[in-house]
């Protein structure tokens, strides 16, 4: 059963843009997944804080759909890389925001909205 995933990472800032793009096919290909993996790269950023040495990293967000029995070895192989610096996968559940609403739900929200318009 395939799940859908949300992964950011970290890359060291002195890699090249064309290595970058090498490692990030080479552990997507370690997915198997048929589905398009949807990738965006935010670039080199300030970090947050510093990690050992390094001030600055290069941003990229990825989410795909694999099999959860595949993300062992694609977490230990991103462990290993040491052109990785920080990584996190998670769940993903939905866009962020509010959840979307059933029609129902729409209708009943206008009639509070108009309830308390009318009250004032």
């Amino acid at each position: 059963m395939s799940r859908t995933y949300e992964a950011v990472y970290i890359f060291e800032s002195s890699l090249e843009d064309a290595a970058i793009q090498e490692k990030i096919a080479k552990h997507h290909a370690m997915l198997h997944t048929t589905e398009e993996i949807k990738v965006e790269q935010w670039g080199r950023r300030q970090l947050a804080y510093k990690i050992g040495r390094r001030d600055t990293g290069y941003y990229v967000l990825a989410r795909f759909s694999c099999d959860p029995k595949v993300l062992p070895e694609f977490e230990r192989a991103l462990k290993l890389d040491e052109g990785v610096v920080r990584y996190l996968i998670t769940l993903y559940e939905h866009e962020l925001g509010a959840p979307p609403m059933t029609e129902d739900e729409l209708a009943a929200a206008r009639r509070r909205e108009e309830e308390e318009e009318d009250e004032d």
